[in-house]
C-alpha cells in the first residue's frame, strides 16, 4: 500500500496554523452562542453570571447583525459589544467573533439590488430571509470586505478574543446571477483553452443540437440538460464559496493577533461547497451538526416513529459521528463544533428536547471524533424573527431547566478531563473516500428512486451512508478521507461508496492500493463515469473492471427488498447489477428466481492485496454483517449489548480513551477487556471488571500503561 502524507497541507502553513491555534486551551471548550442583541430587555449581567456558574468557557457572537453594525451605508456603531466582551473576559470566558456578512442589510439591497442572488437566472431571491447575497458580485465584496475589516479592526485586539468566525455556513444558494455566469463562461475558456470546439468535443454538445460556434452561444444553466455541464457549473459554485471564505480569511488575518485562529462553520447539507477545499486557507475547521434526539437516538436501531428533521436524511446516533467524521476529514485535523442541538430544534411543530442523558452523550460522542469545542446554538431562546421555536439552553422565560442543569453536569465533566481528551485522534479500522463530485453528479442524474418513484437527489449519501452506518453498528470506526487527496492510505481496507465521477488517475490509485495490499471495497456506479461525468466506453466498472475480477452490461432499479443468501444474511435494496464474476468469487446472491443468476456482492484476489465489490445497496442487516467480514481487527468488546456502542481515540500525550455509551432506557453491562481509569472520577476499573451503564450513559475510560508481557496487555484496536 502507498503511503502519502496527506494530513492537510504541510510547511509554514501548517507552523503559521499551530501558532494560530496555540490560543486554545487544553481543556475542551464549551459554551454557547450568545446573542444579547436580540434580548427583548437588559440581561446581560445576569446570562454571564448564569454561564459562569454552569462553568461555560466559550460563546460566539456577532455574527448576525450586519445591520446593528452598520445601520447605514457608511455610519458603523462598533461599541455596542464591548460590554459583551468585558463581561465574558471577566469571567474568564472565551470569545469567538462572527463577521456578520451572511444577512444582509437592508440599505444594501436598497442602494444595490443586484447584490441579491438568483436562484433562476433574472429572477432574485425576495429580501427577508438570509444568505441571500450574491457574493460573487462586486459591489456585495466591496461592502462585506469593509464591515469585516471594521468588526475584526475593532475587536481583535480585545483580550477575550481567541478567534474569528467568517460568515456563517457558507454555500447555500447556486448564483444565477449574469455576473456569476459570466466568470462561469471564463473559467470555461480558461479550462477548455478558449475553444468552443473543444468543449463541444469534451462535453458532447452535438447531442440534441448543442453545439456552439461561440462563447456567447452558451445558456444559462436554468434549462441545462448536460450533465458535464452541471458539473462543471457546481464545481464553479464551489470555487465561488471557498474564494470568497478565504478572501474573508485574509482580511481577518491582517488584523488578528497570531495567536488568533480563523474558520467557518459548515453546514454540510449546503450544495454549494466542498468541505476539504474551503477549509484549505482556514485554520480548523468547524462544524454545526444537528440531529433528531430522543427515540431517534436509540441503539442498536431507532423506531419507525422516532422524531426526525425535516431537512435532514439522516438519523440516529451514527449521524451524530458521521458529521463529525466529515468535519474532521476536511483538514485531517481537529475541529470545532459551533452550533449543536441545545433545547429544542426546527420549527414550532417540532419540539423533540433530550431525554435526561442525551446532550451528554452527544456532547462526548463529539469529543471522540477530535471535536475541541463544542457550543449549542443557543444560550437564549428567541424572542422575535424566524427561529423563535429553535430553543436554546434557557427557554423564553430565560430561566435555568433541565437543559442547564445537563449543560452545568457536561461542563464540569469537561473540566475534570481537562488535556487528557482534548484534540483526539479517533482510531480507525478502516477508511471511507468521499466523493463531493459524485453526491453532484447524483444529484443531477439520481441512480436511485424514492419509495414514491420519484429521482432520489440524495442518492449519493444515501449510499454512502449505508455503508458508514453498518460499520458504526458493527463496531468498526472509519476515517473518511476526501477524493481529491487519496494517494494511497496506511488503513488495511478502503471502502469506496458511490465513486461515480472519478478519472483515470485516481482509479489507477485505488487498484494500486489493492495490488499492494490493501483490500478495497467498491459499490455499484463505482467508476462508472469519467471527470466530465461522461459513462466510461470500457467495460464497467469501468477501467477498475480487472482488478474488481466481473463485469456488468445491465443493472436494475428495485422496488421491494430482495433477500440475499451466501456469506451474508439480508436483502438488497433499490438496486442491483448483473455482475458476471471472470476471476472474482461470489460471496452473496439474489434470492430471485430472475436475479438469482447474478452475485450481489464479490471478492477478487488483486496482486497482494483483495478487491470486493458490492453490486446493490445493501440493507441495514446486510451492511452491517458485511462490516464485520471486513473488519481488520479483532473487536475486543465483542460481547457488548446491542444498545452499547464503544469509540476510542488517542490524545495527542499517549493514551487511548474509550468512550462506551448506553443508547437505551434499558440499563447495560458489559466486561472490560482491559484494565482502565474513569477518566470523570478517578475510579480504577480492573480486567474483567463488569461495567454498569445506566439508561442513556456514558462512560469515559482511559487504558492504563501495561508492560509487553503483562497477560491483560494485549494490543487493542
Amino acid at each position: 500500500m502507498a503511503n502519502p502524507d496527506h494530513e492537510g497541507d504541510v510547511g509554514p502553513q501548517v507552523a503559521q496554523r499551530e501558532q494560530r491555534l496555540s490560543g486554545l486551551p487544553q481543556q475542551v471548550l464549551y459554551g454557547v452562542a450568545y446573542y444579547a442583541e436580540y434580548q427583548p430587555y437588559d440581561r446581560l449581567e445576569r446570562d454571564l453570571d448564569l454561564m459562569a456558574a454552569a462553568e461555560l468557557t466559550v460563546i460566539r457572537v456577532g455574527e448576525s447583525v450586519w445591520s446593528t453594525w452598520e445601520p447605514e451605508d457608511g455610519r458603523f456603531e462598533l461599541e455596542w459589544l464591548h460590554p459583551v466582551l468585558d463581561g465574558a473576559h471577566a469571567r474568564g470566558i472565551k470569545v469567538i467573533l462572527g463577521t456578520p456578512t451572511y444577512a444582509m442589510p437592508p440599505w444594501l439591497v436598497r442602494k444595490y439590488p443586484e447584490v441579491t442572488a438568483e436562484r433562476k437566472t433574472g429572477v432574485r431571491i425576495p429580501y427577508g430571509h438570509r444568505q441571500d447575497g450574491d457574493y460573487s458580485n462586486a459591489a456585495f465584496r466591496h461592502y462585506a470586505d469593509r464591515i469585516t475589516r471594521k468588526v475584526a479592526g475593532r475587536y481583535a485586539p480585545h483580550p477575550a478574543v481567541i478567534g474569528f468566525q467568517v460568515d456563517n455556513e457558507p454555500g447555500m444558494e447556486l448564483f444565477h446571477n449574469r455576473a456569476a455566469f459570466q466568470g462561469f463562461v471564463d473559467r470555461l475558456r480558461h479550462t477548455y483553452d478558449d475553444d468552443p470546439q473543444r468543449l463541444n468535443r469534451e462535453w458532447g454538445l452535438v447531442y440534441w443540437s448543442h453545439r456552439i460556434a461561440r462563447w456567447d452561444e452558451l445558456w444559462p444553466p436554468d434549462g441545462n440538460t448536460v450533465p458535464s455541464y452541471d458539473l462543471a457549473w457546481r464545481r464553479y459554485q464551489s470555487q465561488l464559496t471557498t474564494d470568497f471564505i478565504a478572501a474573508q480569511a485574509e482580511i481577518v488575518r491582517e488584523l488578528a493577533r497570531p495567536d488568533q485562529f480563523v474558520t467557518t462553520c459548515m453546514a454540510l447539507k449546503r450544495p454549494a461547497f466542498d468541505p476539504r477545499e474551503l477549509n484549505r486557507s482556514l485554520d480548523i475547521a468547524a462544524v454545526n451538526p444537528y440531529y433528531p434526539m430522543q427515540d431517534a437516538l436509540t441503539m442498536p436501531e431507532p423506531p419507525p416513529d422516532a422524531p426526525q428533521l425535516e431537512w435532514e436524511t439522516h438519523s440516529g446516533v451514527w449521524a451524530i459521528h458521521y458529521q463529525a467524521d466529515l468535519a474532521r476529514a476536511a483538514l485531517r485535523q481537529p475541529f470545532l463544533v459551533t452550533e449543536t442541538n441545545a433545547l429544542s430544534i426546527g420549527a414550532s411543530h417540532g419540539n423533540f428536547p433530550a431525554f435526561d442523558g442525551q446532550w451528554r452523550q452527544a456532547a462526548w460522542a463529539l469529543v471522540a471524533r477530535g471535536a475541541r469545542m463544542i457550543e449549542y446554538w443557543h444560550w437564549h431562546s428567541i424572542h422575535y424573527g424566524h427561529e423563535q421555536f429553535w430553543l436554546g439552553v434557557l427557554n423564553h422565560d430565560g430561566e435555568p431547566g433541565r437543559a442547564y442543569a445537563e449543560v452545568q453536569r457536561i461542563a464540569a465533566e469537561f473540566k475534570q478531563a481537562g488535556a487528557a481528551v482534548v484534540g483526539l485522534e479517533p482510531t480507525a479500522d478502516v477508511a471511507l473516500l468521499y466523493s463531493r463530485e459524485s453526491k453532484w453528479a447524483m444529484e443531477f442524474h439520481p441512480p436511485l428512486a424514492t419509495a414514491a418513484g420519484a429521482a432520489d437527489r440524495s442518492s449519493y449519501e444515501r449510499i454512502f451512508s449505508r455503508f458508514y452506518e453498518g460499520l458504526f453498528t458493527a463496531g468498526v470506526q472509519t476515517e473518511i478521507l476526501f477524493a481529491q487527496d487519496f494517494d494511497g492510505t496506511e488503513h488495511p481496507v478502503l471502502i469506496v461508496p458511490g465513486l461515480y465521477v472519478a478519472d483515470d488517475a485516481l482509479l489507477d490509485r485505488l487498484a494500486a492500493y489493492a495490488h499492494d495490499g490493501g483490500h478495497l471495497v467498491l459499490s455499484f456506479r463505482g467508476g462508472y463515469a469519467d471527470h466530465e461525468a461522461r459513462p466510461r466506453t470500457t467495460k464497467q466498472p469501468g477501467r477498475l473492471f480487472e482488478a474488481v475480477g466481473a463485469t456488468y452490461d445491465e443493472y436494475t432499479n428495485l422496488t421491494a427488498p430482495v433477500r440475499c443468501s451466501g456469506d451474508f444474511t439480508g436483502a438488497a435494496t433499490a438496486w442491483a447489477d448483473a455482475l458476471q464474476p471472470t476471476t472474482a468469487e461470489t460471496l452473496a446472491y439474489y434470492e430471485h428466481p430472475h436475479l438469482g443468476r447474478w452475485p450481489a456482492i464479490t471478492t477478487h484476489e488483486h496482486g497482494k492485496g483483495r478487491v470486493t465489490y458490492v453490486g446493490t445497496l445493501p440493507d441495514r442487516e446486510l451492511a452491517v454483517g458485511l462490516a464485520r467480514w471486513l473488519r481488520p481487527n479483532p473487536d475486543v468488546f465483542a460481547d457488548r449489548p446491542k444498545t452499547v456502542t464503544v469509540t476510542s481515540g488517542r490524545a495527542p500525550e499517549g493514551g487511548l480513551v474509550r468512550f462506551v455509551a448506553n443508547w437505551s432506557w434499558e440499563q447495560a453491562r458489559l466486561a472490560l477487556p482491559v484494565a482502565m481509569t474513569d477518566v470523570l472520577n478517578g475510579t480504577d476499573l480492573a480486567f474483567g471488571e463488569e461495567l454498569h451503564l445506566g439508561a442513556w450513559d456514558v462512560r469515559v475510560l482511559l487504558e492504563r500503561p501495561r508492560k509487553k508481557d503483562d497477560e491483560e496487555g494485549r494490543p487493542l484496536a
